[in-house]
This record gives structure tokens, sequence and C-alpha cells, in this order.
């Protein structure tokens, strides 16, 4: 019993070591496809001469992503290590190039009304850094959504976890309009005059939605229209809960102060408060999830 026991522990810790390796692999790939798809950016020059915060914001969230998307390939159903090792890899490169598209679409689409690249390269934005950052976080949640049901579910492929994603993006862009809408502020001008403190309270509304979206994909594919409708629900909830979160946390969360002015009503813009502000939007999410 004592040797099978021995020898069952060696095979798991080997399996372990090689599901970490090809972990690594994938970080250097999502490395490597970083730079491809942002050919302009010195990333070394960024970090460790320039002291860019603000890219420092966005790179890191960018491979918070890429951590989810490996961690959706690696806790799903075991199918024997060859198998396993190929889902790894086959699903991390796929959801890597993803992941990459995802950030050059929200560039353009969450905040529309300037250059990104420039915000964060030129004038070191953190604002702009944060919401970068923010949103590569909630696609790599979609993804992990994605991936995650897709191991559970007979049939379900490739193509079926790019739908979902494509669905998860489209909902991203109209979270980032409801949440300009919901706000007495337009968040495209000041996050541009570099406001930091609301770049933080739209990157915890990203995150939330994205979260959201992520539950609703865990869920086992039976079909198209049950999937899309668990998916609708959720996120016409997490529209709802949006602007609630907003009105709780200024009433309750911040009593005799207005959410508003401590944002952008001052000279300097209170960052902490929307600390509170994006909290409360992604503890909210978190809540409803373990609700469900």
């Amino acid at each position: 019993m004592n040797d099978f026991l021995t020898n069952e522990y060696v095979v798991t810790t080997y399996e372990a070591m090689l599901y970490l390796l090809c972990s690594f692999v994938l970080f250097f790939i999502g490395k490597l496809g970083y730079q491809l798809v942002h050919p302009k950016i010195k990333i070394q020059h960024e970090l460790v001469v320039q002291d860019n915060l603000a890219f420092s914001f966005a790179y890191v969230g960018y491979f918070i992503g890429i951590i989810s998307v490996v961690g959706s390939v690696l806790i799903g159903p075991s199918k024997g290590i060859l198998f396993d090792v190929m889902d790894i890899m086959v699903y991390g490169i796929v959801s890597i190039v993803l992941l990459n598209i995802s950030t050059k679409i929200n560039d353009t689409m969450l905040l529309s009304t300037f250059s990104v690249h420039k915000e964060i390269v030129e004038d070191q934005n953190s604002g702009t850094g944060i919401v970068e950052g923010a949103s590569s976080i909630a696609s790599g949640l979609i993804l992990f959504g994605a991936l995650l049901g897709e191991s559970h579910s007979i049939g379900f492929g490739i193509l079926t976890a790019v739908i979902f994603w494509a669905i998860g993006q489209c909902v991203l862009i109209l979270t980032a309009k409801l949440y300009n809408l919901m706000t007495p502020y337009n968040i495209h001008e000041h996050i541009e005059k570099d406001n930091v403190a609301v770049g933080v309270g739209f990157a915890g509304a990203l995150i939330a939605i994205g979260n959201l979206i992520r539950f609703a994909l865990i869920e086992e594919f039976t079909s198209w229209s049950a999937s899309l409708l668990h998916i609708g629900i959720l996120i016409v909830v997490g529209f709802l809960l949006l602007p609630i979160l907003r009105f709780l946390t200024d009433k309750v969360l911040l009593p005799g102060q207005k959410l508003t002015d401590e944002i952008i009503n001052q000279e300097k813009p209170n960052i902490g408060v929307s600390l509170i502000e994006a909290f409360a939007y992604i503890a909210g999410s978190v809540l409803l999830t373990w609700c469900l």
C-alpha cells in the first residue's frame, strides 16, 4: 500500500511539474504575443528606464488575464497527460491570440475618444493604464468561463468558445457606454485629463461585468438558446446592479459625501474613494455569483 501511494505521489508530482512547465511556456508566448501586437512599445524601456506606472498597470493586467486563461485549461477534468498537455497548449495559444485581439478592440472601443497608446506611453496616464489592465482582466475572466465550460461539455469546440468570447467583448463595450451614461460626467474627458480616480471606478465596473460573464459561461453548454438566455439574464442584472451599487456607495459607504464631488469636483481627485466604488462593483458581482 505504501509503495502504491508513493508511486501515485511521484506520478502526480511529475504531472504537476509538466503542467507548470507548459504554463511557463504559455507565459513566454503571451509576452511575445503582446510585443507583436504592440510593436511600437519597448517593454523593457517603459518598465525600467521610463518607470512608466501607467504601462505597468496595463501590462500586469494583461498577464492577470493570461493567468485566467491558463487556469481554465489546468483545472478542467483530466483526459490523460498527453491530451492534457495538448489541450493546455492549443487552448492556451488560441486564448492568448484572443486576449491580444481584446486589447486592440478595447483600445479603440472602450476609450474611443483619444489615443490609448499616446496616453499610456507618452503621457504616462495611469488612469488609462488601469482601464486597459482591467479590460484585459475582464477579457481573461470571459475566456476562463468559455474554456472551462468547454471542458465540461461534449461536442463543445473552440469555435463555440470564440463565439462566446466575441459576445463577451460586445458586452464589455456596452458596459463602457452604460457606465458613461450613468455617471454625471464624461469618463473619457476626465481620464484623458489624467484623472486616475475616474479610471479606477470604470475599471471596477469592467471587472465586475467580466466576472458575471465568466459565471454565466462556466455552466455546462446544453444549447445555444439556454446559454444565451442565461448570459442575457445575468448581463441585464449586472447592468441594473451597476447604478444601484454606485448609489449605495454614495449613500451608505460614503455618508455625508458625494461620490462625484470626491472624484472630479476637487483639485486633487480622491483615488481612495474611487477604489471604494470599484470595490462595490466587484464585490456585488462576486456576491451575486455566490448567491446563484
